[in-house]
C-alpha cells in the first residue's frame, strides 16, 4: 500500500501517457491530455495510492466488510494527502466536504465511508490545520449506475442531476475540499465541483485515499518533429 510515485497529471492524478507533440508545438509534460482538452472543475485532484492490491482489499473491507477499523489506517493515508495539498489552500482554510451517498445505499450500508474516513483524517489535523467536515452540504438526490463501462459522454448523463448543493451560504466565497474513499473516472468529482463552484465556492480541491491509473505508457515524442496491517487483521476476524 504504497504512495504514489510515479508522474501523473498535476491536475487530476491520471498516469501520464503516450503524447505525440508535432515539431514545433509545445509540450506539457505535466497535464494529462484529458485535462489539456476540457479544463476540469477542480483545482486538482490527490490521491494517497493506486486502487489496486492491498490498498483495494483494504477499502473493500470497509465498504462491503463493514470493518470500521480500516477507516483509521484510511484515514491516515487521507490526511496525508490533505497536508501535501495544504500549502495551496487559502489562509481561511477550506470547507470540507465529503461525497455523498444516496438515501438508500445509506441505509444498507449504514456509513457514509467518504465521511467516516474524512472524520479520522481530520482528527489527524493534517499539516496543522483545524479543518471543519460538512457532511450536509452536498445532497446525492438519486441514485447512479456504476460508471466504470460507460463512456464519457454516459458518465456525464448518468450524473446528471445526481447531486445538489443544499446549503450554498456555507461555500460561497470559500474554497472547498471534496473527499472521497476512491476517484475512478472523476465524473462525480468533476460533478460535484462544478455545483460547489456554482453555488460560490472559490475553488474545489479534491483528496482521496486512492485512484484508478491507467495501464502503464511511456512519454515519447513522435520524429514528425505493520501496524495498521494487524488492527485490521484483527477486526476482520473478530
Amino acid at each position: 500500500m504504497a504512495p504514489i510515485n510515479e508522474n501523473v497529471c498535476v491536475t487530476c492524478g491520471e498516469r501520464l501517457g503516450l503524447q505525440l507533440v508535432a515539431k514545433n508545438e509545445i509540450r506539457d509534460n505535466n497535464r494529462c491530455a484529458a485535462c489539456l482538452s476540457a479544463e476540469p472543475a477542480f483545482q486538482k485532484a490527490a490521491a494517497y495510492g493506486s486502487y489496486a492490491g492491498g490498498l483495494r482489499d483494504l477499502i473493500h473491507l470497509l465498504k462491503y466488510e463493514h470493518v470500521r477499523p480500516a477507516a483509521t489506517v484510511l484515514g491516515r493515508m487521507l490526511s496525508e494527502v490533505i497536508a501535501g495539498l495544504a500549502e495551496s489552500f487559502d489562509s481561511s482554510g477550506p470547507v470540507v466536504v465529503p461525497v455523498p451517498l444516496h438515501s438508500r445505499k445509506m441505509r444498507e450500508r449504514g456509513f457514509n465511508q467518504s465521511e467516516l474516513i474524512a472524520r479520522t483524517a481530520l482528527k489527524l489535523k493534517p499539516a496543522g490545520l483545524e479543518l471543519v467536515l460538512k457532511p450536509e452540504i452536498l445532497l446525492r438526490r438519486r441514485a447512479t449506475e456504476s460508471q466504470t463501462r460507460l463512456s464519457r459522454e454516459q458518465r456525464q448523463r448518468n450524473m446528471r442531476g445526481a447531486f445538489a448543493v443544499v446549503r450554498p451560504d456555507e461555500v460561497h466565497n470559500r474554497e472547498v475540499l471534496l473527499v472521497d474513499d476512491v476517484l475512478t473516472t472523476g465524473t462525480t468529482a468533476s460533478e460535484c465541483a462544478r455545483l460547489l463552484r456554482r453555488a460560490g465556492a472559490t475553488r474545489v480541491w479534491v483528496a482521496t485515499v486512492a485512484r484508478t491509473l491507467k495501464a502503464e505508457a511511456v512519454w515519447a515524442t513522435h520524429d514528425f518533429n505493520e501496524e495498521d496491517d494487524l488492527l485490521v487483521s484483527r477486526a476482520a476476524h473478530a
